[in-house]
This record gives C-alpha cells, structure tokens and sequence, in this order.
C-alpha cells in the first residue's frame, strides 16, 4: 500500500498500479498483484490482529496468503519495507521554524527530514533544496524565511509506503518517480520509519535472499 499526502491531509491511499495511474506512468510490466490484492492483504490484516492480536502464527499465516495472492513461490521469503527501514529517523515538529529545519539538516548531515504534528502524523518533508529556493526566490527577507514555522509553508506532497508494502513494489516506485527516499506511514498517518536507497543497497548485502525483482 501507498499514500500521498498533501500538508498532513491523505489524497491517496491504494496499491502501487493505481498509484501509476494517478501519476501519469506505466506501470512495471511484470506486475506481482492485481491492483485490488495490497488493499485485500491489508485488511486481512488488520482484522486479524483485532482478532488474535500481535499473533506470529497469524502474521506468517497472512504472510503466505499474500504469497498466493502475488502468485510467489511460499518457499521464498518476502520481505516487507519494515524489515529494512531506518526505525529511528530524525524529525521535526511542524512548529518548528525553517532555521531550525536547516540546522538539523547540517548536523545530522541527511538530505530531507519528515515534518509531523502532534503524534508523529505525517505532514511534509523539507530539504535544503527546498530552504534554497525560498531564500532564492526573496533574498531581501531572508532573516524572516528564515524565521517562518514550518506549518505555515506549503508542502509539495509527499509519497509514502505502509510499513507491510513489499520491498519490489516499493523499489520499483522508488525508480520511476526518482525518490532516493520515501517515509515509511501505517494506517493512522504516522511516521514509523524512513527507507532510502542506502537502505535498500545495505539489505542487498546483508540478506542474500532478498530478491528485488521476479
């Protein structure tokens, strides 16, 4: 499953095929689910842990049927964004003043950082190339950019991937609408990770299983 959100509101949640579509792309032509079995799998999900709670029998058993369903060999393992993203990324609260987004941009020496509000809710993300532009497009008030809060600025949306999207889709998206990285948001809109290409390379070398394409 993906989403996109536009300053902290969901304008799209479905599969990776509808996300192609709103996006003006073709979709990989070897494609691993209908474009209705992510939204399927989810809610099986979803009702099962209500059910069962956090049971690993039942996770290993949705596992399988999302298998079946992407028609892969049950022997192979499939590995989910959660299993190799960055779980304790930097953020910064959307009260938070463009200065202090570039600050930790430097210190932390990372090229964008999640904005959330309360709870850690997604709302945006910022960059230095998007601090530059501000200041390049009123250089005259650059100590007021400077001092504005993140809430009031207007975010270019933001894409993000469920915590269970599998590894391929996700890499596949990532290449063809050029993200070098992309959030990673459950169902209630919070940030729980972050998965970057430098992630992915490290779980390539790390997990000689994982396969990122069929």
């Amino acid at each position: 499953m993906f989403a996109i959100y536009n300053n902290g509101s969901v304008g799209f949640r479905s599969t990776a095929d509808n996300l192609y579509q709103i996006k003006n792309l073709d979709a990989p032509s070897a494609a691993f689910l209908k474009p209705d079995d992510d939204t399927l799998f989810q809610d099986y999900l979803n009702k099962e842990k209500k059910k069962n709670g956090e049971n690993p029998a039942v996770k290993e058993q949705a596992v399988n049927a999302y298998k079946q369903m992407a028609n892969l060999d049950i022997s192979e393992a499939v590995y989910h964004v959660e299993d190799i993203m960055t779980r304790d990324i930097f953020y910064l609260d959307h009260e938070a003043s463009i200065q202090d987004a570039y600050d930790m941009l430097k210190e932390k020496k990372v090229s964008q950082i999640p904005i959330v509000s309360f709870g850690k809710k997604i709302i945006g993300l910022i960059s230095k190339k998007i601090i530059l532009n501000l200041l390049i497009d009123d250089l005259d008030n650059s100590r007021a950019i400077l001092n504005r809060k993140l809430k009031d600025l207007s975010l270019s949306e933001v894409i993000t991937a469920d915590p269970i999207a599998d590894i391929r889709r996700v890499c596949q998206v990532m290449i063809d609408l050029k993200l070098d990285a992309m959030p990673v948001v459950n169902q209630e809109d919070i940030v729980v990770g972050m998965v970057s290409k430098t992630d992915i390379i490290k779980a390539v070398s790390h997990l000689p299983k994982l396969q990122l394409w069929s």
